[in-house]
């Protein structure tokens, strides 16, 4: 089958060694498919509870790192603190 001598005790080591990395090549692209397909199938449905006004469980499902409490609402991993922007500073040069 496709012309390999696999009783060539020469040219064994490099026929299995094809091989395997053959399997690693379809491996890696397995892979790399499905995580395509989910995040395509992720996106898909996050536009899906947004078209149905379910913004709670939108906004839960657009980053892992949120998290919605009724009582205080969508809140961050990282505390929810607000950042706040730094007024500019006012210019301090003397003029003359």
């Amino acid at each position: 089958m496709f012309g390999i001598d696999w009783g060539n005790s020469e040219t064994l080591w490099l026929n299995v060694t094809n091989l395997a990395l053959g399997l690693v090549v379809a491996v890696a692209i397995g892979v790399l498919v499905s995580g395509v397909l989910y995040e395509t199938v992720r996106n898909w449905m996050a536009r899906r509870r947004l078209a149905s006004a379910d913004v709670t469980e939108a906004l839960t499902a657009a980053s892992p790192h949120t998290y919605f409490d009724p009582q205080l609402g969508l809140t961050m991993a990282d505390g929810g603190e607000p950042e706040t922007r730094k007024k500019k500073p006012a210019n301090t040069k003397k003029t003359r």
